[in-house]
């Protein structure tokens, strides 16, 4: 066994946690704010690249603002808008400027769909005017400006609306939507969970065409939920919902035009069959529309520039993977309509840059590293900006380079995990680190040096509360498992003694491109194990084969056979450390939520020799029960692949049941359905198997809600106390 690279992290307030640590982390504190840091809401910058908004929220007076600060200061400048001055506003959640910023659009009493979508009410703010004008009487979706700030387009009920703001006039401009039938404007719940996008409509360059994403659901079968509620009787919850080889959406691209009134479905030379069109976006020649196509399997892409007066297209780019590939966000369009591009051709994700017919020019980044991010284009200096690896796999770091490939500069001076947002004219950015030691910092920097200008907010209070209390480093490492250096960090007891003998509790998610071990400041979870580190725990986290951010090949080597080599992994890394003097190889658990329920599950199964417990929040049980476009980008479907599914969904394996199983989900989770423990549940008792379980009635994948995650997390870890 190899392990190296251990890095003791520390920072500029270290010292003080090593003083006075005598107080214990609570479960109540996890949960009710004690930890929380402040960050930098809603950040946006303005056009004139001088100035940023931020959203805030007075909890003394209820109020909401935009507040108008300097870049050169910092020094707040005014309030732009502030929702006590405005009648029909209580308070405002989110906010949205026109092109020339001299309207707002913003949102209030929103309400969750699912997990990206919110229906919501809207109103435009004329800052030149005060004026304030109500988008719709009814909540809407997606509410959007057109790029002339005269209107704004909208869904409601599954259509799509224009408001015209200076007539104050309506136009519906489709008409057959039906809900669980035909949807236009907005995705189906696939696209929005797996292609993580909402709105399916966008505005040309010069105001006059909107193009569309519909969606016809006829035919894909649904899946219900009840909501239990207060009252006497359930509801229910009725949606459509692709599972692995099942019907999708039909899916078409159409153009409206808003001076013609009229609107036509693209066509093209290409014949596709059971295809997604996972990205729309229009060039800055206002009538090319670029549109991606994908196959089912997502092992094909093809880029189209569609030409909307012409009626002509063409393929600028196809790719093709021998596993999958990922849609890219990053399309970029220049003056003379070339772009930039991400792609993992090469085996690991970097930026390319190719004319508007889609020859490439050339290969801006290289090497064995991935990049993150990509934040933007800057015209003035030819350069782009954007975020990488390059620094370790567990880092992220801010970089700049030419459009040609060179004169590249690292931008961020502190090593763990570095998040910039830019100015519009690209003079400087707010840059926020942190690290495992280190909570979020924010400074101003200056983009062409990452020269360090002021400094924001720096959560100093977060560390000065944290050193009363008994906090671990975590140690980050790699550990040599089947052929491979997995990332891995270790939260070991405050008074740890190597000549002791301690349990070992192993936590993982592991899906594919996926990351637990990153160089960056506590989630929820890490104080949850801090906790369980104060109690006696030893505490690791393997990142195995599958998981991101070490190349394609290392992603995609899960391909046809998710939960195989990952299981292999964990167990593995399991041995490795139940060997160490001071681990007790017969006291080690495993825990994991969604994908990572799925793999603890199999974990405690198939290493029912390892593992003596395990809990698995929220698992898929079988890959046969979860959607279409997740699970078939790395499976295909059951028809072609029924053994890749079988041979590792828990759920046959449960008569390898030997350790304590807990088993949790919520009733209203529209993900990964409760149907996955419905059945796993009754698998075991036909094996005559004993476990536990937890059921939280009308929670969704997050199971959060009031007392909700107290509640779970105290179950867990009076579960891990008894068990192991």
């Amino acid at each position: 066994m190899r392990f190296y690279k251990i890095i003791a992290l520390t920072c500029f307030l270290a010292t003080s946690l090593l003083s006075a640590q005598n107080k214990e982390i609570s479960l109540e504190e996890i949960w009710n704010g004690t930890f929380r840091t402040q960050g930098m809401d809603a950040l946006h910058s303005l056009k004139n690249g001088k100035q940023y908004s931020v959203l805030n929220f007075d909890r003394t007076t209820g109020t909401t603002t935009i507040d108008i600060y300097d870049y050169n200061t910092l020094e707040k400048t005014k309030t732009l808008v502030s929702s006590g001055d405005i009648e029909e506003l209580r308070y405002f959640s989110d906010y949205t400027f026109s092109a020339n910023e001299n309207q707002v659009l913003l949102a209030t009493n929103e309400e969750s769909i699912f997990r990206r979508s919110t229906l919501g009410n809207y109103y435009v703010f004329n800052t030149q005017t005060g004026v304030v004008t109500e988008v719709a009487a009814e909540k809407i979706q997606e509410p959007t400006f057109s790029p002339d700030g005269k209107k704004v387009a909208y869904a409601r009920d599954n259509n799509i609306f224009v408001k015209n703001l200076e007539t104050g006039t309506t136009t519906q401009i489709t008409f057959d939507g039906v809900k669980n039938e035909i949807i236009n404007g907005i995705t189906d719940w696939v696209y929005e969970e797996e292609f993580a996008f909402v709105r399916a409509f966008e505005w040309n360059a010069d105001s006059n065409k909107i193009a569309f994403i519909r969606f016809d659901e006829t035919l894909v079968p649904e899946f219900s939920m009840d909501v239990y509620g207060d009252k006497l009787y359930q509801t229910q919850t009725v949606f459509k919902y692709p599972k692995a080889g099942e019907a999708n959406a039909i899916v078409s691209l159409h153009i409206h035009d808003l001076e013609r009134k009229n609107t036509r479905e693209v066509t093209l030379d290409k014949e596709y069959y059971d295809f997604y069109i996972p990205r729309i976006k229009w060039t800055n020649d206002a009538n090319v529309l670029s549109a991606q196509y994908m196959n089912r399997h997502q092992n094909e892409l093809d880029l189209w520039m569609i030409d909307a007066k012409k009626n002509t297209a063409f393929i600028a780019i196809a790719e093709k993977d021998k596993a999958y590939i990922d849609v890219t966000d990053n399309l970029t369009f220049l003056k003379d309509d070339s772009f930039i591009w991400t792609s993992e051709k090469d085996g690991y994700n970097h930026i390319y840059h190719h004319d508007k017919k889609g020859k490439l020019i050339n290969q801006i980044t290289k090497g064995n590293w991935e990049i993150t991010n990509y934040y933007g284009f800057d015209a003035k200096s030819n350069t782009i900006y954007y975020q990488s690896v390059e620094n370790g796999p567990i880092n992220r770091d801010i970089y700049s380079i030419r459009l040609n490939g060179t004169k590249k500069q690292r931008l961020s001076a502190n090593t763990g995990t570095n998040y910039a947002d830019f100015s519009a004219d690209f003079t400087y950015f707010i840059n926020t680190f942190s690290n495992a030691s280190t909570p979020p910092i924010y400074t101003l920097n200056s983009a062409k040096t990452g020269k360090v200008l002021k400094q924001i907010k720096d959560n100093k209070k977060v560390l000065e509360d944290l050193a009363e209390y008994k906090v671990s480093a975590k140690e980050f490492s790699t550990i040599a498992v089947n052929g491979n250096d997995l990332n891995m960090w270790t939260i070991k007891p405050k008074d740890f003694d190597p000549s002791k003998s301690y349990p070992l509790f192993m936590f993982q998610y592991s899906g594919p491109g996926s990351q637990q071990v990153a160089n960056k400041w506590n989630s929820a979870n890490d104080y949850w194990h801090q906790h369980l580190a104060q109690q006696g725990y030893v505490v690791v986290c393997v990142d195995g084969r599958g998981t991101g951010f070490k190349g394609s090949e290392f992603k995609k080597v899960t391909q046809k056979e998710l939960g195989k080599f990952e299981v292999e992994d964990q167990i593995e890394a399991a041995k490795k450390l139940g060997a160490l003097k001071y681990i007790d190889q017969s006291r080690i658990g495993i825990w994991g939520w969604s994908y990572g329920g799925f793999m603890s599950s199999n974990a405690l199964l198939k290493g029912n020799d390892v593992f003596k417990m395990a809990i698995a929040v929220a698992p898929v049980t079988s890959w046969r029960f979860y959607d279409s476009i997740y699970t078939e980008r790395y499976m295909t479907t059951p028809q072609e692949n029924a053994s890749g599914y079988d041979d590792n969904s828990p759920i046959n394996h449960v008569d390898k049941l030997k350790g304590d199983y807990l088993l949790i989900h919520g009733t209203a989770d529209d993900n990964v359905h409760v149907q996955n423990t419905m059945r796993m549940v009754e698998a075991l008792v036909q094996a005559n198997k004993q476990f536990e379980w937890m059921i939280y009635p009308d929670k969704n994948h997050g199971i959060y809600g009031g007392n909700t995650r107290l509640h779970l997390y105290t179950k867990m870890t009076n579960y891990i106390k008894e068990n192991l």
